[in-house]
């Protein structure tokens, strides 16, 4: 246990839950491209507000970090999430006819309120290593969903209207990022103590079942 990755036993710790993303019917609907298309957009828009408290989580992470660098990486994420994520929110919002302040204006469901709260209360009370525990599961469970997609269902990357979230997820630029982002949660961690380690490990599991709930969420299109 002492030489495991903390981002291997985040994974570990929730592995039951990640191999229920790929049985969700949201998930599958997607994949198989039978999904409603208003079960998509009501997705969209609730991650599309969802993505600006990601970001002000990351947000903390710069005000947190001591280290120069560890500061950066931060602002880089900050920075990719509100001009780059997006950017597949925007294309689909175009494509629905969607405003971007008419999105904006969207009211987050109790569930989005929730995780997000979540997040952010971790972000204000705890360090740089915990915030980054908190946004790791959303950004590297998305990776894992859309990867595999394209293994399991050959043609969701060509499906004319879901393929471009599935490419946008499964694709180069995005996994190096979350290389990056694994490799500053092992940085972060290092030297910490058992205790500290496992607060980590708790927040990655907190933060996947809300995962979970808000597939669950854009499926029932709950508010």
């Amino acid at each position: 246990m002492k030489n495991e990755s903390i981002t291997g036993r985040m994974l570990a710790a929730s592995a039951d839950i990640w191999e229920g993303y790929l049985r969700h019917p949201f998930v599958v609907g997607l994949a198989d491209g039978s999904l409603d298309v208003e079960k998509f957009k009501f997705y969209l828009l609730q991650d599309y507000v969802y993505l600006f408290d990601y970001a002000k989580v990351f947000a903390q992470g710069v005000i947190k970090s001591r280290e120069p660098e560890v500061m950066r990486a931060f602002a880089s994420y900050v920075g990719s999430i509100l001009n780059g994520e997006m950017d597949i929110h925007k294309g689909y919002m175009a494509r629905l006819g969607i405003s971007e302040p008419e999105a904006a204006h969207v009211k987050p469901s109790l569930k989005n309120q929730s995780y997000t709260a979540y997040m952010r209360a971790v972000a204000a009370e705890e360090g740089p290593a915990e915030i980054l525990a908190a946004v790791l599961s959303c950004a590297i469970s998305y990776e894992h969903i859309a990867k595999w997609m394209v293994r399991t269902y050959p043609g969701a990357a060509q499906h004319p209207f879901y393929g471009e979230w599935v490419q946008g997820y499964a694709g180069e630029d995005y996994a190096a990022a979350n290389v990056a982002l694994t490799e500053l949660m092992e940085h972060l961690a290092e030297g910490l103590g058992e205790k500290q380690k496992q607060r980590l490990v708790e927040i990655f599991v907190d933060c996947s079942r809300f995962e979970g709930l808000f597939w669950d969420m854009a499926w029932n299109m709950e508010m």
